[in-house]
């Protein structure tokens, strides 16, 4: 039996060496398809593709956000960069400020230094590779580990369906021992009808006519092939959620079906006993249908 997974999860795994901390946040709630946003550093940026292409081994479904976070400890990493260009473009138009308003121009190395820009810090590139042999490690054990979040309520969705399924099932059989009682109470109250008034007109009965009349009425309220339809889309769907991998979308499907015949049994309902189970049925499904759109 594989696992069925849950859409909802999250992951965390973390890595501190004496040079750096590095961190993967993972988590994930439903959606129709892979809705993936990625947020981390700028030096990791040209990672994100393969942090996608990574993750596709983990989930197929879900709207997903990764958080990566890292804290460089080395001595090194960053460099003290002079723009001499925006230096030079500062002193220009000092000098000439000065000229235009007759003012002293004492601008110092100190002074100049000081405006935005002209000085900034840059941290030293690394090479793809390095970047992502730390990287990868760090997010596979976040992902293995948001992977493991979602199977669990995976398991528990599984045995909460297939709780609801059995009692479908219990509802479809009393709707099934329901149905020739609703017929025979029929015919009795037709013949009980007929004979009262035979009496009164002094008519004899037709036992043909009766016969069709019941057997036209028995059309109308028999709900046969619904159940049929039901037991087999409820035998559909614990196969499926017995062979687990991702089947939320036929899950789905087929709570729709199963929705479509309950709707059918509640409109040929014409006893009170019937209607009740019926509207019971409905109500599971309901649930079901519910719970389906949280598996992946």
């Amino acid at each position: 039996m594989n696992p069925i997974c849950s859409m909802t999860g999250f992951g965390r795994a973390e890595k501190v060496t004496e040079e750096y901390r590095l961190q993967v946040e993972i988590k994930s709630v439903n959606h129709r398809y892979l809705d993936l946003s990625v947020k981390m550093p700028r030096k990791f940026n040209c990672l994100e593709a393969q942090l996608r292409q990574i993750l596709k081994e983990y989930m197929e479904r879900g709207k997903t956000d990764i958080y990566v976070s890292y804290e460089d400890y080395s001595e090194g990493s960053k460099k003290l960069l002079f723009n001499k260009e925006i230096a030079g473009e500062y002193l220009k138009y000092l000098q000439q400020m000065a000229e235009e308003f007759g003012l002293k121009n004492e601008i110092s190395a100190s002074v100049l230094g000081r405006f935005p820009e002209v000085f900034s810090m840059e941290e030293s590139s690394d090479d793809e590779g390095k970047l992502l042999a730390m990287l990868e490690p760090v997010a596979r054990e976040a992902f293995a580990d948001f992977r493991r979040a979602r199977e669990e309520e995976g398991e528990r969705l599984r045995e909460d369906l297939l709780g609801k399924l059995s009692a479908m099932e219990d509802y479809v059989r009393i709707i099934e021992g329901l149905s020739p009682s609703v017929v025979d109470t029929y015919r009795q109250k037709l013949y009980s009808k007929l004979t009262e008034t035979l009496k009164e007109t002094g008519l004899s009965a037709d036992e043909a006519r009766i016969v069709t009349e019941v057997t036209i009425y028995s059309d109308k309220v028999c709900t046969d092939e619904e159940m049929v339809r039901l037991k087999s889309h409820i035998a559909s769907m614990k196969q499926k959620l017995q062979k687990g991998g991702p089947c939320g979308r036929e899950l789905d499907f087929i709570a729709q079906e199963m929705n479509r015949e309950a709707n059918t049994t509640l409109s040929k309902a014409n006893s009170l006993s019937v209607a009740d189970t019926a509207i019971a049925l409905k109500t599971e499904i309901e649930k079901v249908r519910e719970q389906v759109q949280n598996i992946e």
